[in-house]
């Protein structure tokens, strides 16, 4: 049963949207059940995208999912979060004056999957055709169609093929 009634978009009974005001959804999205979407800030969901079961998506910072992007189940995207290193201490009972919270944006391109149980940081930024192996924490900036697992590329994905599959499907589709 759809829970939320969303132009363009699939979701489900126990499918968490908080914020819905601040993201723009495409078109073809599915958005499963015991996903947690946290929007204070601004959200951009790309055509095609599946987020999947026990994901959540949190921060208070601008994130872009481009089209025909997979983040698979339980995956964590972080757009802010405390930082222990310097003065901060305590969590979101107490004043951000007294916490050192870290926001920035998050940008994910088309074409990536984010392997289950893997955690994006803020500021990080995964150019087009990545894939993310399971279970990955993503630190840093990750480079378009590479394998990568946490910040190490392992691989390349093989980006001809995935156009050539692309062009296809935009000719079957009458787009």
């Amino acid at each position: 049963m759809a829970k939320l009634n969303i132009d363009g978009v699939t979701t489900f009974e126990y499918t968490k949207v908080i914020g819905i005001e601040n993201i723009e959804f495409g078109k073809n999205i599915i958005i499963d059940d015991f996903v947690l979407i946290y929007a204070k800030g601004k959200v951009k969901i790309g055509n095609n995208v599946h987020i999947a079961s026990f994901t959540t998506i949190t921060g208070g910072e601008y994130l872009e999912i481009g089209d025909f992007v997979a983040i698979s189940s339980g995956s964590r995207v972080f757009t802010g979060s405390d930082d222990f290193k310097d003065h901060g201490f305590g969590n979101s009972t107490i004043a951000e004056k007294y916490r050192n919270v870290r926001r920035s944006p998050v940008i994910i391109y088309r074409f990536c999957i984010i392997g289950a149980n893997s955690v994006i940081l803020p500021g990080v930024t995964i150019e087009e055709g990545v894939t993310v192996g399971a279970g990955s924490v993503v630190t840093r900036d990750l480079k378009e169609w590479g394998i990568y697992i946490g910040n190490k590329r392992v691989g390349e994905r093989d980006k001809a093929g995935v156009l050539r599959n692309y062009e296809q499907y935009l000719s079957d589709n009458n787009q």
